[in-house]
């Protein structure tokens, strides 16, 4: 098995993984991953994919994440890292797929409309009394 590139999104944030077999090193934007996103909560998180599929020390992950807020990047991550395992062993997929993490999360931010207030759904004040 050769790399296999992916691109998994939240929001803004895009992380591009390249997944080849190897010793189980993560690095994200030339770091390790325990750099980048520190602490047990994140942790779990992103190695959930990892965990579910049994893949732990299988495969070595080299990731690119570009735009949006940590917790956006992080689902990114965790989306990318899901469909290059399914990508790698098609078996898994049907796991990976029942715990909801090849979904896309569509939800972004609403856009403004002109002629209202400053925020999405804000409404101008009433001048009356």
């Amino acid at each position: 098995m050769e790399n296999i590139s992916v691109v998994g999104r939240r929001k803004e944030a895009t992380a591009r993984v390249r997944l080849s077999v190897g010793n189980g090193q993560i690095m994200v934007n030339g770091k390790p991953i325990a750099g980048y996103f520190p602490g047990p909560v994140l942790q779990k998180q992103y190695s959930r994919p990892l965990d579910i599929t049994k893949t732990g020390g299988k495969y070595t992950i080299s990731i690119k994440i570009e735009g949006g807020g940590r917790v956006a990047q992080l689902d990114a991550l965790v989306h990318g890292i899901s469909r290059a395992i399914a990508k790698a062993e098609p078996g898994l997929r049907t796991v990976l797929k029942k715990e909801g993490l090849l979904t896309r999360d569509a939800r972004v931010k609403e856009r403004r409309k002109y002629g209202l207030a400053q925020k999405a759904r804000a409404k101008k004040q009433s001048p009356k009394r």
